[in-house]
């Protein structure tokens, strides 16, 4: 199907880029059908809370009404008229919420109404006591009537947040389950491409070696004065063809020649020589395949970028000998050419170039100067400097350049054709391997580490310090008042807080510690190596700082904002699964919340 050797070539790196599109797409879908299922926990979540808090308001109200009637005192009034109100809003916030279930939704509606009626009743000893008849007021409130319609509406409100709950557990469980689809599918889609990517070069190191063998075998039996020895053409090549062809000519021209003797060998020396060139190239192009087959190989199975940098600069020198030069690859940005790796002792600036400063990007095309003075000079090359740049194409995509210095000579052409197709394929991989392994180790709002990644890390880090007997301390917070954000304002306006706050944790902890999100406004940092009392220092000045803050979204200005801390330190009689130094940062919080708030408070009892 496939005559020429670069035609196969060519057939191998397609198949490759289909089956990464194919893992691409499973695993994007498997992303899409996770995320799903978490924002359907998270509803379910929503729905609780909501509910919770408008039960909590009706008891308020109910006490802000029993206040006005026993102390007389008007500010007990205008509580009772704020809760109903903050109830009713978030019983009908339950009802919308609910339409996607319609059993769930038929109780929130029995709820608010149940709700409602209680509310109404709630009212009649305000009207008493508004009028100055306190005593009936007294009297309607001791008799005890509407009990029966509030012990409704909590054997109602229970049973609807105990089936809700079992909803949220239900799509935690589906989500957990698609995460543990979703790593086995990468793993197994991995191995598949690298084993095909191994099969597909043995295949062509193998197609092209025997051809090669019978050429030498041919030659070796010529050379032995068999002059008769002829090679079949069909080699399975073009390319070997042709060699074949060449060689049965040379061999008949030779057989004709045999009375001039003078002027056959002459010619056979002519024919040999483009033989042996011949046989020479073919024979490099079959190492330099089965070398990049070996460091493509490598490039797949390479986890962190200073992997996949070690395997360029060890194998491109092999394949481009004395060839110095650098691989740069766009930034996340696009805006910008990153170094990935050198080799050769070229220096390249550590903050890159800008795409536009390269002629090859540009013209989509390769890009080489031979001599000064004799083309337009890169922005980031030396004016009278002899290099070569070649982009790197990716699904008919720029994602970077090969910068060599000096001149790519006709016989390596071929060589860098392949290598820089080789690296463009790896390094798209690679980007999608870091892409998978960031979307499931990173909070989506906030951009830190998430709950899952803080419970294995503290794991790791509780058996690293009990190893080698080191301090690790545990730091929990979260934002003072957050609920008034998104009852002022509302969600966007709280999703930006959350955003701004863990900003300004980000930049005031040092590289060591693991900032991290737990779960809706609470954050969770773990400090290697450091105290309660070291760790205190740095939480003080991050809550200088956030206190200190004035949010705004678009014109207007959301306020100011603060933080309480809790801090702890493991000990050898916590356990080793971090859920009991979480528990003593946890009650230290509670502390500081207890005190006033805006505070850190540090768990000694657990010291």
């Amino acid at each position: 199907m496939f005559a020429s050797l670069s035609a196969r070539i060519a057939a191998i790196g397609v198949v490759v880029l289909i089956a990464l599109g194919s893992l691409a797409g499973l695993l994007a879908d498997a992303s899409h059908q996770t995320s799903e299922s978490f924002r359907s926990a998270a509803h379910s979540a929503t729905v609780i809370e909501t509910t919770e808090a408008a039960l909590g308001d009706l008891r308020e109200a109910e006490s802000g009404q029993r206040g006005f009637v026993i102390t007389r005192n008007p500010a007990y009034a205008q509580t009772f008229a704020e809760r109903v109100d903050s109830s009713a809003r978030n019983i009908t916030a339950v009802v919308r919420l609910t339409q996607d279930d319609p059993l769930q939704h038929a109780r929130a509606r029995e709820i608010a109404l149940l709700m409602k009626q209680r509310s109404a009743f709630l009212q009649q000893p305000l009207q008493f006591a508004r009028r100055g008849d306190f005593t009936s007021a007294v009297a309607f409130i001791v008799s005890g009537r509407g009990r029966e319609l509030m012990d409704a509406i909590s054997v109602r409100a229970t049973g609807f947040l105990d089936e809700e709950r079992a909803i949220q557990m239900a799509r935690q469980t589906a989500a957990d389950q698609r995460i543990v689809n979703g790593k086995r599918l990468a793993i197994i889609g991995a191995v598949a491409v690298a084993l095909l990517v191994m099969g597909s070069c043995a295949l062509l190191i193998r197609g092209i070696r025997r051809p090669l063998d019978t050429v030498l075998r041919a030659m070796t039996a010529l050379g032995q004065g068999k002059q008769d020895t002829r090679i079949d053409t069909a080699m399975g090549s073009r390319e070997f063809s042709q060699l074949a062809e060449g060689y049965n000519a040379m061999a008949a021209r030779l057989r004709r020649a045999v009375a001039d003797r003078g002027d056959s060998e002459r010619q056979l020396h002519v024919v040999n020589a483009e033989l042996q060139q011949n046989t020479v190239a073919l024979r490099e192009r079959g190492d330099v395949i089965e070398l990049l087959g070996g460091m493509a190989h490598r490039m797949q199975a390479a986890r962190t970028d200073d992997e996949l940098a070690q395997i360029i600069r060890v194998f491109v020198p092999r394949v481009l000998p004395d060839m110095p030069g650098a691989l740069f690859a766009h930034n996340n940005s696009r805006n910008c050419l990153v170094p990935v790796a050198s080799w050769g002792g070229t220096e390249v600036p550590a903050e890159g170039f800008a795409p536009e400063r390269c002629w090859a990007l540009r013209r989509g095309q390769s890009h080489c100067v031979t001599e000064p003075g004799r083309d337009i000079v890169c922005g980031h090359a030396a004016e009278d400097e002899i290099y070569h740049c070649e982009p790197l194409l990716a699904g008919g995509e720029v994602i970077g350049v090969l910068y060599l210095r000096g001149r790519v000579e006709s016989e390596n052409s071929f060589r860098m054709k392949v290598l820089v197709e080789n690296i463009a394929s790896a390094l798209v991989n690679h980007r999608l391997q870091r892409s998978l392994r960031e979307q499931t180790i990173r909070d989506p709002l906030t951009g830190l580490f998430n709950r899952r990644y803080m419970e294995e890390t503290l794991k790791l880090e509780i058996a690293r310090a009990s190893r080698a007997g080191t301090p690790l301390s545990l730091v929990m917070c979260d934002v003072d008042h957050f609920k008034r954000f998104n009852d002022e304002f509302g969600h966007d306006a709280g999703d930006l807080v959350l955003q701004t706050v863990a900003t300004e944790m980000r930049k005031r902890f040092r590289d060591g510690d693991i900032v991290c999100r737990f779960g809706g406004e609470e954050f969770t940092i773990i400090a290697p190596g450091s105290t309660a009392e070291a760790i205190a220092s740095r939480v003080e000045a991050v809550r200088c700082a956030i206190t200190a803050l004035n949010i705004r979204q678009g014109g207007r200005a959301l306020g100011s904002t603060s933080m309480s801390f809790g801090i702890a330190t493991w000990t050898r009689t916590m356990a080793q699964d971090g859920s009991t130094l979480v528990q003593a940062a946890d009650l230290a919080l509670y502390q500081s919340k207890r005190e006033g708030r805006n505070r850190a408070t540090i768990n000694r009892l657990a010291a």
